[in-house]
């Protein structure tokens, strides 16, 4: 296949899955940590709790400039993200075999669920990660074989910058990229050259303004995400939980075909300069959390897919072979992984449209999480309790808390009333409205619960009806509400 209809093929690609995901983000709500992020990022900062600032900013310049909170709205930039990805997971692939590799490359990063469905359009840090990361790997392999020069040097600094503003793991990465040059002989030459260290140095000022934030903050965010890998207790079992999560993240076949290319690439050696710089980008990641989770409880299945991600022009080279040798198989598997992933997403759009497993088991609604709470302002006008004299609105965790916020469109403000408050900890606080009710949000709350969790915070406490949130098509969900009269300490 010519160079120039591999790239005709992946502007289709772009363009068709775009299409696909804009549909999809106009269709489906906000996610929990999407509300949360939108609504928590309504105020711009330096630096959030959870994450660094660059999807915070993000989410909020696409409202601010479109004038509109709409999913689609916010997503929007997330898409164009992933397009840019799928265009530099081709380039990384051209670039270590050849154009065909990178096609194949991009159409199996499009149908890996985790990134073809969630990093491709979701509000989340996810998004800007992958394509700064990615970003800074095409210019690292175009930096190394040169004899001198700054400008590809200073694009991987740029973009490993962008990466650490967009989530603290993108240190793994960039330290992958250190042990490279440690370990190959035609490249190790450049730990002598400025141009590395000048690229490290912009990468870090690009990050300073997280430094900044969490140095004014008591570095909550950095012991946040530290106290995540802090000892709980010995699990022989747990690393094999990791990767087998991250196969079905992935997909099981698409993860034994990245595997097998991490694989080849070590055992082709340094010599093999390309595929060495792909494993050791790919490598500490995928090692580092699967070690954590021996004695860690926190470590989630998506938190390597930074690794996985640099194995995706090695599974296209792999992918182009098979084509070679079994076409029909190769047309087969990609045709079975798409239809998969399109069923996938149509029994979810149908569970949020309609609510089928409400039929199957009463009471369970998980697609509550997964849709927008914004009959909740009518509900509550109707009712008479959104202006409520002396009344503050609170939610029971964080996500609730953002739900809620999202739904009322930060008039009034919400309140977050739990000590794992996450950024709503660091706007003004219960404490700072002693003596005014509480009108509490909690989905899985009912009041002897209520009672026990806050019951010595309040005077009394009522359970008032429950908000309904009627959705077009499906049956109204419920979620309880409480009134707290007269806060009097927090915490």
């Amino acid at each position: 296949m010519s160079p120039a209809r591999c790239l005709q093929l992946l502007v289709l690609l772009i363009l068709g899955t775009a299409l696909l995901r804009l549909l999809a983000a106009a269709t489906l709500g906000l996610g929990i940590d999407e509300s949360y992020m939108v609504a928590s990022g309504r105020t711009l900062h330096l630096g959030y709790f959870d994450h660094p600032p660059l999807s915070w900013w993000i989410a909020r310049g696409a409202a601010l400039l479109l004038g509109s909170e709409q999913p689609v709205v916010v997503r929007l930039p997330f898409v164009a993200l992933f397009s840019l990805s799928s265009f530099l997971v081709y380039r990384l692939g051209a670039m270590a075999d050849s154009p065909p590799a990178g096609l194949w490359a991009a159409v199996a990063l499009n149908l890996a669920p985790v990134f073809g469905l969630t990093t491709g359009s979701w509000v989340l840090p996810d998004g800007p990660l992958v394509c700064a990361l990615l970003g800074a790997g095409c210019c690292l392999m175009r930096a190394l074989p040169a004899e001198r020069g700054w400008g590809w040097w200073l694009g991987a600094g740029a973009c490993a910058g962008l990466a650490l503003l967009s989530k603290y793991s993108a240190v793994l990465t960039l330290a992958g990229a250190a042990l490279y040059l440690l370990t190959s002989p035609i490249h190790r030459r450049w730990l002598a050259r400025p141009q590395p260290w000048v690229a490290a140095c912009l990468a870090a000022a690009l990050f300073s303004p997280v430094l900044v934030w969490n140095a004014s903050h008591g570095w909550a965010s950095f012991a946040f995400q530290g106290g995540r890998a802090m000892a709980h207790k010995l699990n022989l079992a747990a690393p094999l939980l990791v990767l087998a999560g991250a196969a079905l993240f992935l997909l099981p076949w698409i993860w034994a075909g990245l595997m097998a290319g991490l694989l080849r690439g070590l055992r082709a050696g340094p010599r093999a300069w390309r595929s060495w710089l792909l494993c050791w980008l790919a490598l500490p990641p995928i090692v580092l959390f699967a070690v954590v989770a021996l004695w860690s409880r926190h470590v989630l299945f998506h938190w390597a897919m930074p690794g996985y991600l640099f194995l995706f022009p090695l599974l296209g080279a792999a992918l182009v072979r098979l084509g070679q040798a079994r076409p029909v198989l190769l047309r087969r598997a990609t045709v079975g992984t798409a239809a998969l992933l399109a069923s996938l997403l149509l029994v979810t759009s149908a569970e949020l449209r309609w609510h089928w497993l409400g039929v199957l088991a009463p009471g369970l609604d998980p697609g509550l999480q997964a849709l927008d709470w914004t009959p909740l302002r009518d509900e509550l006008d109707g009712r008479g309790l959104l202006r409520r004299p002396g009344t503050i609105i609170a939610g029971n965790s964080w996500w609730v808390t953002g739900k809620v916020d999202y739904a009322l469109g930060g008039d009034p403000p919400v309140l977050c009333l739990n000590t794992d408050a996450r950024e709503y900890g660091f706007s003004p606080g219960p404490e700072a409205h002693l003596g005014q009710d509480v009108l509490l949000f909690g989905p899985t709350l009912d009041l002897a619960r209520v009672q026990e969790a806050y019951g010595r915070l309040f005077d009394s406490i009522d359970a008032l009806p429950p908000a309904l949130l009627r959705f077009p098509g499906r049956p109204a969900a419920s979620i309880p509400v409480f009134l707290g009269h007269h806060l009097r300490t927090w915490p």
